[in-house]
């Protein structure tokens, strides 16, 4: 089976399918944080229009994420537009985003660029090697008490407002992004006032975290991949080095799919709403392993990759460690 012209047939926009997606996923949006600011005082209401709200910004995110590699409207110039009237809702500006996460989809797996990556990982050698203040900074990085909810306050709510590479892709986007963000806020404070906005922050936030869970999961698993160039083979650091997680049908499609992982960083192009089809359709030799909810959750144990055994492994346990330094 030649698994590019496979996929290749799944690579194909729809501006009608992408419409209802992008447009369907504003109705929701709004709908959704209106109901929770409406009825604040009735947790019954509150709660769940407040988590549906969540799971609409992390979808909004991932249509942006499509919009920046043109996959999900038929012309590039339709993708940029899109992409952009995102940004203040996904609070990432989109030029710079696009080409940072061009650059993470062509150091996927390299352990040499690793800096293109959204999680930082060390190998179990790097760690062997590094001082108390290193790995206490790491250990403190990859604790997922902290990794998701601070990482996503830091990510979304601080980092972007001038993310890496700023200057080389685009300062004046950012500023207009921040800009943009500025006046939708204001926009909410004059219709609902301070309790629109906290209402908007608390479950904007339960959406960043959900957002940092789910790119944690994308590349760190126990049989995940990473290697350096020349033994690198990027259709192994695609397929293998990215995670299908098996959270069931309406999971998948409340966040757009990306989920599925592995088939999009095979080829990008295919839109959102045709992953799901082209990723199930795969005959069951090519058919990957999926990740189900348990073994994700586990997968935050996983810290350090293990180069001699080829998997993320957890941290070693601190005798083994001594004992292994005073030998050497």
């Amino acid at each position: 089976m030649d698994l590019r012209a496979y996929t290749r047939q799944f690579a194909v926009q729809d501006n009608r399918l992408a419409g209802m997606s992008y447009f369907g996923t504003f109705v929701v949006y709004f709908t959704a944080l209106y109901l929770a600011i409406a009825y604040v005082d009735r947790w019954y209401v509150l709660l769940p229009a407040g988590v549906v709200f969540a799971f609409a910004a992390v979808r909004l995110y991932v249509l942006q994420h499509d919009c920046g590699h043109h996959s999900l409207f038929e012309t590039r110039r339709q993708n940029e537009i899109a992409g952009h009237v995102l940004s203040p809702f996904t609070f990432a500006p989109f030029e710079v985003m696009k080409q940072n996460h061009n650059l993470h989809h062509s150091g996927v797996g390299n352990l040499e660029h690793r800096e293109t990556g959204e999680i930082h990982t060390m190998t179990l050698r790097e760690w062997k090697a590094a001082d108390w203040k290193t790995r206490l900074i790491y250990r403190l990085y990859r604790n997922p008490f902290i990794l998701i909810p601070l990482g996503a306050a830091f990510t979304y709510f601080i980092r972007y407002r001038w993310p890496k590479n700023a200057a080389r892709f685009g300062a004046f986007g950012v500023i207009a992004h921040n800009g943009a963000i500025v006046v939708f806020l204001g926009l909410l404070w004059w219709m609902a006032g301070t309790t629109g906005v906290l209402v908007w922050l608390v479950f904007s936030f339960l959406g960043g975290m959900m957002g940092v869970f789910l790119v944690y999961l994308q590349h760190n698993f126990e049989d995940t991949y990473w290697d350096r160039r020349p033994d690198l083979d990027p259709q192994l650091a695609a397929l293998q080095g990215s995670s299908a997680l098996d959270f069931g049908w309406w999971f998948d499609n409340a966040v757009a799919c990306i989920t599925l992982h592995d088939i999009h960083h095979f080829n990008a192009r295919i839109p959102s709403y045709r992953l799901r089809a082209c990723h199930y359709g795969l005959p069951p030799e090519y058919a990957p392993r999926r990740i189900k909810f348990g073994e994700a959750v586990a997968a935050l144990n996983l810290k350090l990759w293990d180069e001699d055994a080829r998997r993320l492994v957890p941290f070693p346990p601190a005798r083994r460690l001594v004992n292994t330094q005073a030998a050497g």
